[in-house]
């Protein structure tokens, strides 16, 4: 069950919540400057719903895929009324359509700064070097959970498990996961630090399928101390910076050697590394193994950094992206020429086919070969 709402969760954030907002960001930057604006969408496709306000019409379509904001004069084959060519987008001074379309990405840095801070002023900072108890399962594997049974809380550190000193949370997964593997129902001492004392306790791992592979688990998740607020703040900045660095540098790899894996593995019998490309659906299924082991914790941080990746996305220089818009308003001021966004309609179309047959592609081996768990 924590699994699936994990999931709806985080689908009904991506697609209802941040991208919304994205259009929001472009919405308010343009009426805040006197754009000429028509309507205002969350979703494609048929209409379910609208209102007019003032001279907006708001709306719901019926697919939930994105949104949009139209914008007198951003269309080069619909005609603008002669009285609003004065408030139409080409009319308007390059920099401030430059902020209006910079507004949407940039709203993915405040809704992931909100998401980091979120995180770590619930559940402190995960990249602690401590390997500190989240959160105790009340059931692993269809029964009670070992944590919970021997009494684990909430806060206890790890200091040591069998000949592991001093683990990480990397290493403590791999260390458990080979002892389950090696001594089947053979109990494992957890050495803890508990109110500044230390106790052992004798846990028996289980083994639990997790993406098609046997790993050893007692029923816990990683945690930390909570942030206080200030330090949270200062905290998500930098992480949101961190996030955007490491979407900057994975971006031309994706859509290089990940296009050319993607592809690889969808006409041949390769298979899927844990590295490769993944989509919503791919993501939504890590998602889904945080939430059903109560790990709350990873699905803020995976919801941040996917919302900070899709601005990071948007800016990419090509049409019909936001980054494309910004290229051409870049041109315009070094030449001092209005572009001819006619002459950009069939770059515009093949960006939009190619990233759709990729995203697709992405999709179809998510769900007919899901990535294996690192």
């Amino acid at each position: 069950m924590g699994g699936f709402l994990a999931i709806a969760g985080f689908l009904a954030l991506i697609l209802l919540v941040v991208i919304p907002i994205h259009e929001l960001g472009h919405l308010l930057v343009a009426k805040r400057f006197g754009f000429k604006i028509q309507e205002y969408f969350v979703g494609f496709g048929p209409k379910l719903w609208s209102r007019r306000r003032g001279e907006i019409e708001y709306g719901l379509k019926a697919i939930p895929a994105g949104g949009y904001v139209k914008i007198a004069g951003m269309n080069p084959y619909e005609p603008v009324a002669p009285e609003d060519l004065p408030r139409a987008y080409g009319s308007k001074p390059i920099w401030q359509r430059a902020l209006v379309i910079l507004a949407g990405p940039l709203s993915h840095f405040v809704v992931g700064a909100v998401l980091y801070f979120a995180l770590f002023a619930t559940y402190g900072d995960p990249n602690t070097e401590l390997v500190v108890v989240g959160e105790v399962a009340r059931t692993l594997g269809g029964g009670p959970s070992p944590a919970r049974e021997a009494g684990l809380q909430v806060g206890d550190v790890v200091v040591q498990v069998g000949s592991l000193e001093n683990p990480t949370g990397d290493s403590l997964g791999r260390y458990v996961t080979r002892y389950a593997r090696e001594h089947p129902g053979a109990p494992l001492v957890y050495m803890l630090e508990r109110d500044q004392r230390r106790i052992s306790l004798s846990i028996v791992p289980q083994l639990v399928t997790e993406g098609g592979e046997r790993r050893g688990r007692i029923g816990f998740s990683l945690g930390a101390e909570p942030l206080l607020p200030p330090e949270a703040a200062v905290t998500s900045v930098r992480w949101v910076g961190s996030a955007a660095w490491n979407s900057v540098t994975s971006i031309p790899k994706v859509f290089t050697l990940g296009v050319s894996r993607t592809f690889s593995v969808l006409f041949s019998d390769q298979p899927r590394r844990a590295d490769d490309p993944t989509s919503l659906i791919g993501v939504s299924r890590q998602v889904g193994n945080a939430g059903g082991h109560g790990d709350w914790g990873l699905f803020l941080g995976l919801a941040a950094y996917v919302t900070v990746f899709i601005g990071i996305v948007n800016l990419v220089p090509l049409p019909p992206l936001d980054g494309g818009h910004l290229a051409l308003l870049a041109w315009e001021k070094l030449t001092g020429r209005q572009a001819d966004y006619r002459r950009l309609v069939p770059v515009s179309v093949a960006v939009i086919l190619f990233l759709s047959i990729f995203v697709i592609a992405t999709a179809f081996l998510d769900i007919t070969e899901p990535l294996p768990i690192s």
